[in-house]
């Protein structure tokens, strides 16, 4: 068995996170595997090396440094992301024929820490703010399905709104959002299952970018809309409505668009004012991973991170399945015992629902990550945590759970992108930062989503999805903490209402995927 000492190296430091040695990106001092910037062919000597390449290694992918014989650990970011299923030769190129996945142990130690947040943040941005304290970033009208079977008659009360276009004449409405899914019946009315799909609706009612929410159901399923009625922060700006109780399809389309169109004015009458950034609630989420993620646009969001908190603001880390290898360096920066137990309580119900569904943490990565370079979940994982920065963890919630601490969280989530940031938006995210290395197109209404380039060959090819472009810094051309800064600067305006690519694009629609846990009944 090995063992990782809590003394080990910690991968969010920013200053020397990597340096560029003949074109190579090493990592650490102590990795015996380096990074491609680009296609190496080969036989091409590397200067600085002393080895040669052995077989071509695509960009993004590793390379190995030293020696590594069957069974020893791999090691990058000076921590182990897998065991060298062959002997490895220096110059050769390490990826899933010659490095496996076996588990080990990971010490860590907990010491209570000291938040250090500024809740008097002189920093602000224009936000939204409603009449019950709540701030948004966005002004919609969300029709929300209880059940699938209420989804046709939510598309199609949000498809004569915007045929109409009626909402020209109302300038500080963004539009409307439908938000349907495929589950609300079938399900233990008692089961962890609706109690994750209680609060995910929930989050979504009460949501502050929503100025009027119109919940819908069928009127007989599992999930009744009367289970909703409650925990309402706002009573005059949500409402409840049943296809059966109004009479069918015609009779409950006609009513909902009579009482939109009767709140126009009302939910039009918004103004943004200056209000402070300690009101930005951050979900930081990866999708179509590369081998750069977690050298460039997550340290640099990880940046972006820290500096929020510091301000008083929060941020949102989630996916369980894609911090396992590297969970120990986030229960290091726990708050307090009580805070890591809830995180390895986590880890553990995951290693017992995959052994239970014939299934393994390493089914993470995808083929895509793979193909971009990314080899083990423990490799991904140590990339992805660094999406979370340096900041204390303050809290670890359930999926959709609404966040209670201001600061750097942990919420509990399948490493699925659409269903992970349902529910971090659920919980009380207002901007989303999505870092991508394969090119995942995004959005989650109500919530404007950021997409971060993690390389300038995908930014360059899809510029008119990527906000911004991380890829400078593998580049040489911009240091991560410069990146970072300019994450942050773009969240802020974002919450002032700049559209991004997502939304200019028109994702965001369809995105709403809450997590299906338990039985279909």
């Amino acid at each position: 068995t090995h063992c990782i000492s809590s003394a080990a190296s910690d991968v969010y430091k920013r200053q020397l996170y990597y340096k560029m040695q003949n074109n190579l990106i090493v990592l650490n001092k102590n990795d015996n595997v380096a990074v491609t910037p680009f296609i190496i062919p080969a036989k091409t000597k590397i200067e600085g090396q002393n080895i040669s390449s052995i077989d071509d290694i695509p960009f993004g992918h590793k390379i190995c440094l030293k020696t590594v014989n069957k069974g020893d650990p791999v090691i990058k970011y000076d921590q182990i992301i897998g065991f060298a299923s062959k002997n490895i030769n220096p110059g050769e190129h390490v990826h899933s024929h010659n490095l496996e996945f076996k588990d080990f142990d990971r010490k860590f130690k907990v010491i209570e820490k000291k938040s250090i947040i500024n809740e008097k943040s002189e920093l602000f941005f224009n936000g939204i703010m409603r009449d019950n304290g709540q701030v948004a970033t966005r002004n919609y009208i969300g029709i929300i399905s209880t059940v699938n079977c209420s989804a046709t008659v939510t598309k199609m009360i949000s498809e004569k709104i915007k045929q109409s276009n009626i909402l020209k004449d109302f300038p500080n409405i963004d539009g409307i959002v439908p938000i349907t899914h495929s589950t609300g019946c079938g399900m233990n009315t008692e089961s962890e299952g609706m109690q994750i799909f209680q609060r995910t609706i929930d989050g979504f009612k009460n949501h502050p970018n929503f100025s009027h929410v119109f919940v819908l159901g069928l009127g007989c399923e599992c999930a009744q809309v009367d289970i909703f009625k409650d925990n309402v922060k706002q009573h005059d700006r949500v409402h409840f409505l049943t296809i059966q109780d109004e009479g069918g399809t015609k009779k409950i389309v006609d009513k909902v668009l009579s009482e939109i169109k009767n709140l126009l004015v009302v939910s039009n009458n918004v103004k943004r004012e200056p209000l402070s950034v300690n009101n930005i609630t951050l979900a930081l989420q990866c999708g179509g991973s590369d081998g750069y993620s977690g050298i460039s646009a997550n340290p640099a969001l990880g940046v972006a991170a820290d500096m929020l908190v510091k301000q008083g603001g929060s941020s949102i880390l989630s996916e369980t399945p894609e911090i396992y290898g590297a969970e120990h360096l986030l229960i290091n920066r726990a708050n307090k015992q009580e805070t890591a137990d809830k995180l390895i309580a986590k880890i553990k119900w995951w290693q017992h629902y995959t052994s239970i569904n014939n299934s393994s943490m390493d089914n993470n990565p995808a083929p895509g990550n793979k193909k971009g370079g990314l080899t083990t979940i423990l490799e991904k994982s140590l990339g992805a945590v660094a999406k979370g920065g340096n900041s204390v963890l303050e809290d670890v919630l359930s999926y959709a759970e609404p966040l209670k601490n201001k600061g750097f969280n942990f919420m509990d989530s399948p490493g699925y992108d659409p269903v992970s940031v349902t529910g971090q938006v659920a919980s009380g995210a207002n901007v989303i930062c999505f870092t991508t290395g394969r090119g995942s197109c995004f959005g989650c209404k109500p919530a404007p989503s950021l997409k971060l380039s993690t390389n300038t060959t995908m930014y360059e090819k899809m510029i008119e999805d990527m906000d911004i472009n991380c890829g400078t810094i593998i580049e040489g051309k911009e240091e991560i903490e410069e990146v970072g800064k300019k994450i942050f600067e773009l969240v802020i305006t974002t919450a002032s209402g700049s559209p991004t690519k997502s939304e200019l694009n028109g994702y965001g629609d369809e995105e709403f995927n809450p997590w299906q846990v338990g039985v279909v009944m």
